[in-house]
Protein backbone atom coordinates (compact mmCIF):
# COMPACT_ATOMS: atom_id res chain seq x y z
CA UNK A 1 0.00 0.00 0.00
CA UNK A 2 2.90 2.49 0.57
CA UNK A 3 4.27 2.14 -2.60
CA UNK A 4 1.07 2.77 -4.14
CA UNK A 5 0.86 5.65 -2.10
CA UNK A 6 4.02 7.08 -3.48
CA UNK A 7 3.12 6.30 -6.65
CA UNK A 8 -0.06 8.66 -5.80
CA UNK A 9 2.16 11.10 -5.01
CA UNK A 10 4.12 11.36 -7.84
CA UNK A 11 1.83 10.92 -10.54
CA UNK A 12 0.18 13.68 -8.94
CA UNK A 13 3.21 15.92 -8.64
CA UNK A 14 3.77 15.24 -12.18
CA UNK A 15 0.53 16.68 -13.46
CA UNK A 16 1.86 20.49 -12.61
CA UNK A 17 -1.39 21.71 -11.19
CA UNK A 18 -4.18 20.03 -13.90
CA UNK A 19 -6.33 17.35 -12.53
CA UNK A 20 -5.90 13.55 -13.28
CA UNK A 21 -8.42 11.35 -13.12
CA UNK A 22 -8.75 8.46 -10.76
CA UNK A 23 -9.07 5.75 -13.19
CA UNK A 24 -5.67 6.91 -14.64
CA UNK A 25 -3.98 7.30 -11.83
CA UNK A 26 -5.27 3.72 -11.10
CA UNK A 27 -4.64 2.37 -14.53
CA UNK A 28 -0.91 3.25 -13.90
CA UNK A 29 -0.38 1.91 -10.96
CA UNK A 30 -2.53 -1.45 -11.77
CA UNK A 31 -4.87 -0.23 -9.11
CA UNK A 32 -9.25 -0.14 -8.74
CA UNK A 33 -10.42 3.92 -9.01
CA UNK A 34 -12.07 2.98 -5.72
CA UNK A 35 -8.81 2.34 -3.97
CA UNK A 36 -7.23 5.47 -5.98
CA UNK A 37 -10.28 7.47 -3.46
CA UNK A 38 -9.32 5.58 -0.64
CA UNK A 39 -5.59 6.76 -1.01
CA UNK A 40 -6.61 9.97 -1.48
CA UNK A 41 -8.88 10.46 1.73
CA UNK A 42 -5.81 8.93 3.35
CA UNK A 43 -3.30 11.41 1.88
CA UNK A 44 -5.83 14.12 2.64
CA UNK A 45 -6.25 13.05 6.70
CA UNK A 46 -1.73 13.50 6.73
CA UNK A 47 -1.86 17.05 5.35
CA UNK A 48 -2.07 16.80 1.55
CA UNK A 49 -4.38 18.94 0.02
CA UNK A 50 -5.87 17.45 -2.79
CA UNK A 51 -9.04 19.27 -4.25
CA UNK A 52 -11.41 16.60 -6.32
CA UNK A 53 -12.99 18.19 -9.45
CA UNK A 54 -16.04 15.81 -10.75
CA UNK A 55 -15.72 14.88 -14.14
CA UNK A 56 -11.91 15.52 -14.28
CA UNK A 57 -10.05 14.26 -11.61
CA UNK A 58 -7.65 14.98 -8.38
CA UNK A 59 -5.12 17.63 -8.15
CA UNK A 60 -2.47 18.52 -5.33
CA UNK A 61 -2.83 21.66 -4.28
CA UNK A 62 -0.07 21.62 -1.76
CA UNK A 63 1.75 19.41 0.90
CA UNK A 64 2.06 19.49 4.47
CA UNK A 65 4.78 20.51 6.43
CA UNK A 66 6.06 17.18 7.65
CA UNK A 67 9.10 15.18 7.53
CA UNK A 68 6.46 12.08 6.59
CA UNK A 69 8.69 9.09 4.58
CA UNK A 70 7.07 9.20 1.54
CA UNK A 71 8.25 12.70 0.90
CA UNK A 72 11.84 12.29 1.69
CA UNK A 73 12.21 9.23 -0.22
CA UNK A 74 10.41 11.25 -3.15
CA UNK A 75 13.79 11.94 -4.73
CA UNK A 76 15.95 10.48 -2.41
CA UNK A 77 19.17 9.76 -4.36
CA UNK A 78 20.68 7.26 -1.73
CA UNK A 79 21.12 3.82 -1.25
CA UNK A 80 22.20 3.53 1.99
CA UNK A 81 21.16 5.95 4.01
CA UNK A 82 17.03 6.32 4.69
CA UNK A 83 15.97 3.85 2.48
CA UNK A 84 14.49 2.49 5.00
CA UNK A 85 12.75 5.41 7.12
CA UNK A 86 10.61 5.03 10.67
CA UNK A 87 8.27 8.03 11.00
CA UNK A 88 6.77 9.47 14.55
CA UNK A 89 4.80 12.82 15.00
CA UNK A 90 6.46 12.11 18.71
CA UNK A 91 8.96 10.42 20.91
CA UNK A 92 10.46 10.30 23.66
CA UNK A 93 13.71 9.85 21.74
CA UNK A 94 14.44 9.08 18.19
CA UNK A 95 18.21 7.09 19.80
CA UNK A 96 16.11 5.25 22.12
CA UNK A 97 13.67 4.00 18.98
CA UNK A 98 16.72 3.35 17.22
CA UNK A 99 18.07 1.28 19.87
CA UNK A 100 15.06 -0.67 20.71
CA UNK A 101 14.83 -1.51 16.72
CA UNK A 102 18.78 -1.68 15.90
CA UNK A 103 19.40 -5.50 15.97
CA UNK A 104 16.14 -6.09 13.38
CA UNK A 105 16.70 -2.90 10.83
CA UNK A 106 18.76 -2.69 7.99
CA UNK A 107 21.73 -0.25 7.72
CA UNK A 108 21.01 2.98 6.91
CA UNK A 109 17.27 2.83 8.59
CA UNK A 110 16.11 6.49 9.91
CA UNK A 111 14.09 6.95 12.42
CA UNK A 112 12.98 10.53 12.74
CA UNK A 113 10.12 12.65 14.72
CA UNK A 114 8.61 15.76 14.47
CA UNK A 115 8.82 16.32 18.40
CA UNK A 116 10.94 14.68 21.15
CA UNK A 117 9.87 14.93 24.53
CA UNK A 118 13.26 13.52 26.27
CA UNK A 119 15.95 14.29 23.24
CA UNK A 120 18.98 13.95 25.09
CA UNK A 121 22.92 15.33 24.33
CA UNK A 122 25.94 14.00 25.74
CA UNK A 123 26.34 13.04 29.62
CA UNK A 124 22.83 12.66 29.77
CA UNK A 125 21.94 16.51 29.21
CA UNK A 126 18.26 17.05 27.77
CA UNK A 127 18.13 18.62 24.25
CA UNK A 128 15.34 21.02 23.74
CA UNK A 129 13.16 19.61 20.55
CA UNK A 130 10.63 21.17 19.63
CA UNK A 131 7.96 21.20 16.75
CA UNK A 132 9.63 22.51 13.63
CA UNK A 133 13.66 21.11 14.05
CA UNK A 134 15.16 18.05 12.39
CA UNK A 135 15.33 15.19 14.91
CA UNK A 136 16.43 11.57 13.38
CA UNK A 137 18.73 9.35 14.44
CA UNK A 138 20.82 6.90 11.89
CA UNK A 139 21.35 2.81 12.69
CA UNK A 140 24.85 2.12 11.03
CA UNK A 141 25.75 -1.57 10.75
CA UNK A 142 29.63 -1.82 10.38
CA UNK A 143 32.92 -3.77 11.49
CA UNK A 144 34.93 -1.72 12.89
CA UNK A 145 36.63 -1.46 16.81
CA UNK A 146 34.43 0.23 19.45
CA UNK A 147 37.59 2.11 20.06
CA UNK A 148 37.38 3.96 16.62
CA UNK A 149 32.91 4.89 17.39
CA UNK A 150 33.70 8.77 17.69
CA UNK A 151 35.28 8.63 14.27
CA UNK A 152 31.52 8.28 13.44
CA UNK A 153 30.95 11.62 15.35
CA UNK A 154 33.21 13.36 13.70
CA UNK A 155 31.77 12.32 9.90
CA UNK A 156 28.59 12.99 11.11
CA UNK A 157 29.30 16.69 12.11
CA UNK A 158 31.17 17.21 8.66
CA UNK A 159 27.98 16.16 7.09
CA UNK A 160 25.31 18.75 8.87
CA UNK A 161 28.48 21.20 8.37
CA UNK A 162 28.67 21.08 4.56
CA UNK A 163 24.56 20.82 4.50
CA UNK A 164 24.02 23.81 5.94
CA UNK A 165 26.95 25.59 4.50
CA UNK A 166 24.94 24.29 0.80
CA UNK A 167 22.35 26.47 2.14
CA UNK A 168 24.37 29.41 2.87
CA UNK A 169 24.63 28.71 7.06
CA UNK A 170 27.98 29.11 7.08
CA UNK A 171 28.68 26.15 9.95
CA UNK A 172 31.70 25.25 11.87
CA UNK A 173 32.19 22.74 14.53
CA UNK A 174 33.27 22.16 18.15
CA UNK A 175 34.84 19.15 19.01
CA UNK A 176 33.31 16.51 19.69
CA UNK A 177 29.47 16.71 18.67
CA UNK A 178 28.65 20.12 18.32
CA UNK A 179 27.73 22.46 15.20
CA UNK A 180 28.00 26.24 15.41
CA UNK A 181 27.38 29.14 13.53
CA UNK A 182 28.85 32.41 14.98
CA UNK A 183 29.69 30.61 18.46
CA UNK A 184 26.04 29.79 18.94
CA UNK A 185 24.48 25.64 18.66
CA UNK A 186 22.62 24.81 15.94
CA UNK A 187 23.12 21.26 16.16
CA UNK A 188 24.20 18.19 18.61
CA UNK A 189 24.95 14.62 17.88
CA UNK A 190 25.11 12.00 20.20
CA UNK A 191 26.44 8.64 18.91
CA UNK A 192 25.55 5.36 20.93
CA UNK A 193 26.61 2.02 20.32
CA UNK A 194 25.74 -1.88 21.20
CA UNK A 195 28.69 -4.01 21.17
CA UNK A 196 29.74 -6.98 22.91
CA UNK A 197 33.79 -7.04 23.93
CA UNK A 198 36.01 -5.98 20.22
CA UNK A 199 32.65 -6.46 18.12
CA UNK A 200 30.38 -3.40 17.13
CA UNK A 201 26.70 -4.89 16.59
CA UNK A 202 25.44 -1.24 15.50
CA UNK A 203 25.84 2.38 16.17
CA UNK A 204 23.10 4.90 16.18
CA UNK A 205 23.73 8.48 15.21
CA UNK A 206 21.29 11.09 16.72
CA UNK A 207 21.02 14.39 14.81
CA UNK A 208 18.81 17.15 16.64
CA UNK A 209 19.44 20.04 14.45
CA UNK A 210 17.65 23.76 14.91
CA UNK A 211 15.40 24.47 12.05
CA UNK A 212 12.43 26.33 11.58
CA UNK A 213 12.19 27.80 15.27
CA UNK A 214 12.70 31.05 16.54
CA UNK A 215 15.47 31.28 19.60
CA UNK A 216 13.12 33.13 21.22
CA UNK A 217 10.66 30.44 22.00
CA UNK A 218 13.48 28.44 24.09
CA UNK A 219 14.03 28.08 27.34
CA UNK A 220 16.25 31.11 28.77
CA UNK A 221 19.18 29.41 29.51
CA UNK A 222 19.54 28.61 25.69
CA UNK A 223 18.70 31.70 24.12
CA UNK A 224 22.06 33.35 24.15
CA UNK A 225 23.94 30.45 23.46
CA UNK A 226 21.76 28.44 20.49
CA UNK A 227 20.43 29.96 16.73
CA UNK A 228 18.16 28.37 14.09
CA UNK A 229 18.11 27.93 10.52
CA UNK A 230 15.26 29.96 10.32
CA UNK A 231 16.78 32.72 12.51
CA UNK A 232 20.58 32.95 10.33
CA UNK A 233 18.26 32.99 7.13
CA UNK A 234 15.74 34.77 7.82
CA UNK A 235 13.25 32.47 6.39
CA UNK A 236 11.68 29.09 7.16
CA UNK A 237 13.37 26.08 4.79
CA UNK A 238 12.17 23.16 3.83
CA UNK A 239 12.70 21.00 6.08
CA UNK A 240 12.24 18.02 3.84
CA UNK A 241 14.92 19.34 0.89
CA UNK A 242 17.31 19.56 3.94
CA UNK A 243 16.68 16.64 5.25
CA UNK A 244 17.11 14.86 1.65
CA UNK A 245 20.40 16.66 1.18
CA UNK A 246 21.94 15.72 4.78
CA UNK A 247 21.01 12.31 4.11
CA UNK A 248 22.89 11.73 0.50
CA UNK A 249 26.04 13.78 2.21
CA UNK A 250 26.07 11.47 5.55
CA UNK A 251 25.84 8.39 2.94
CA UNK A 252 28.35 10.22 0.90
CA UNK A 253 30.84 10.22 3.93
CA UNK A 254 29.49 6.94 4.76
CA UNK A 255 31.18 5.49 1.86
CA UNK A 256 34.18 6.61 1.77
CA UNK A 257 34.44 5.96 5.73
CA UNK A 258 33.74 1.63 4.41
CA UNK A 259 36.43 1.61 2.03
CA UNK A 260 39.13 3.31 4.63
CA UNK A 261 38.98 7.07 3.71
CA UNK A 262 38.34 8.52 6.87
CA UNK A 263 41.73 10.53 6.26
CA UNK A 264 39.80 12.68 3.95
CA UNK A 265 36.78 12.93 6.53
CA UNK A 266 39.47 13.97 9.15
CA UNK A 267 40.45 16.68 6.72
CA UNK A 268 37.35 18.36 6.16
CA UNK A 269 36.95 18.41 10.02
CA UNK A 270 39.89 20.05 10.34
CA UNK A 271 38.82 22.34 7.85
CA UNK A 272 35.73 23.09 9.24
CA UNK A 273 37.15 23.06 12.77
CA UNK A 274 35.88 26.04 15.39
CA UNK A 275 37.67 24.62 17.44
CA UNK A 276 41.30 23.87 16.94
CA UNK A 277 43.46 26.46 17.72
CA UNK A 278 41.52 28.09 21.40
CA UNK A 279 42.54 27.83 24.24
CA UNK A 280 40.21 24.89 25.75
CA UNK A 281 39.39 23.22 29.28
CA UNK A 282 38.77 19.71 28.97
CA UNK A 283 36.62 17.55 31.76
CA UNK A 284 36.79 14.16 31.85
CA UNK A 285 35.25 11.61 34.20
CA UNK A 286 38.42 11.85 36.14
CA UNK A 287 40.59 15.03 35.64
CA UNK A 288 40.31 18.45 34.09
CA UNK A 289 43.07 19.54 31.60
CA UNK A 290 43.65 23.29 29.96
CA UNK A 291 45.60 24.00 27.01
CA UNK A 292 45.58 24.61 23.67
CA UNK A 293 43.51 22.41 21.00
CA UNK A 294 46.13 21.69 18.40
CA UNK A 295 44.87 18.28 16.11
CA UNK A 296 43.01 15.45 15.81
CA UNK A 297 43.98 12.06 16.50
CA UNK A 298 43.64 9.21 13.83
CA UNK A 299 40.81 8.30 16.79
CA UNK A 300 38.69 11.67 16.34
CA UNK A 301 40.44 12.26 19.90
CA UNK A 302 41.49 16.08 20.82
CA UNK A 303 45.01 16.79 20.69
CA UNK A 304 45.89 19.06 23.60
CA UNK A 305 48.86 20.97 24.34
CA UNK A 306 49.31 21.75 27.92
CA UNK A 307 51.62 25.53 29.17
CA UNK A 308 54.26 23.28 29.55
CA UNK A 309 54.44 21.57 26.25
CA UNK A 310 53.33 18.15 26.61
CA UNK A 311 50.08 16.97 24.69
CA UNK A 312 47.23 14.82 25.71
CA UNK A 313 45.08 13.17 23.33
CA UNK A 314 41.50 12.93 24.97
CA UNK A 315 38.86 10.97 23.55
CA UNK A 316 35.57 12.19 25.43
CA UNK A 317 34.77 14.60 27.69
CA UNK A 318 33.30 18.03 27.54
CA UNK A 319 35.16 21.25 26.20
CA UNK A 320 34.85 24.20 27.04
CA UNK A 321 36.71 27.22 25.52
CA UNK A 322 38.08 29.69 27.80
Amino acid sequence: MQNNILEVIRILKGANGQPVSGAEIGTSIGVSRTMIWKYVQALQKRGYSIESIPGSGYILRSEPDFLYPELITEGLDTDIIGTELVYYDKVQSTNDIAKQIGSEASDGTVVIAEIQDSGRGRRGCDWCSPEGGIWLSVILKLSMSPSHASRLTLMAGVAVAETLRKIGVNASLKWPNDVLVGGKKICGILTEMEAEAEIINYVVIGIGINANMDPESFPDDLKKTSTTIKYELGKEIDRVIFVQSLLSTLEQHYIKFNTGSFDEILQKWIDLSDTLGKQVCMVTPVKMYEGKAIGISEDGGLIVEMADGSKETLISGRCMYV
